[in-house]
């Protein structure tokens, strides 16, 4: 089998919504049924400005421009990375200022942060498909051009960040921006990073 990076379209997304929350759901181990939750939150992120999103998609081992192979759009899905431009309507942006807030951050210091990022808002591997390098190659696509100075990324907190993900934000250069907050609504503390673009 051979693995590709393909960018999505808004309609793409929204066609292969049920295959990229299903990535979501086993990554995050959450129990079956959050996917419907979460669907028509995905959908409307398609709409913020700046929304680009990206997949990692498996196909037999012979070339995508034989006529005979099925267009990669529609081939099986391992990973999907997607985000946007930040904006101060939005609850994400709105949570991580009363957090900055709460850290003593000035308005000089809230404002030069969220002024004008971009949010990695999603970033999923198969468990399957997971320690083949897909969530980078995913994230460096996602970012590649970026006209923003920054990105932001929220991410719940591990014990010693020992995981596939803070080892992958890590190794990008991400640095923390707040540490141990709880969105409203979440039980779970998360750690709010960044780091400036280009990667």
């Amino acid at each position: 089998m051979a693995t590709f990076l393909i960018d999505l379209s808004p309609g793409d997304m929204q066609r292969r919504l049920g295959d990229a929350l299903g990535i979501y759901v086993d990554a995050m181990r959450y129990p079956r049924g959050t996917e419907d939750q979460r669907a028509s939150m995905w959908v409307e992120h398609t709409h913020r400005r700046g929304w680009t999103a990206v997949a990692a998609v498996e196909v037999p081992d012979r070339s995508p421009s034989d006529p005979d192979a099925p267009p990669l759009t529609s081939a099986p899905m391992l990973g999907v990375a997607y985000g946007y431009c930040g904006a101060p309507d939005q609850w994400w942006q709105q949570q991580v200022v009363q957090g900055l807030e709460r850290g003593g951050a000035d308005r000089a210091q809230i404002a030069e942060l969220t002024t004008d990022y971009f949010e990695l808002t999603e970033v999923h591997v198969h468990p399957r498909a997971q320690g083949r390098g897909l969530g980078e190659a995913l994230v460096r696509r996602l970012l590649l051009g970026r006209a923003e100075p920054q990105v932001l990324l929220s991410t719940p907190e591990v014990d010693e960040e020992a995981n596939r993900a803070w080892r992958l934000y890590r190794r990008l250069g991400f640095t923390d921006v707040i540490r141990g907050y709880h969105f409203a609504g979440d039980p779970r503390p998360f750690a709010i990073l960044g780091r400036n673009l280009p990667l």
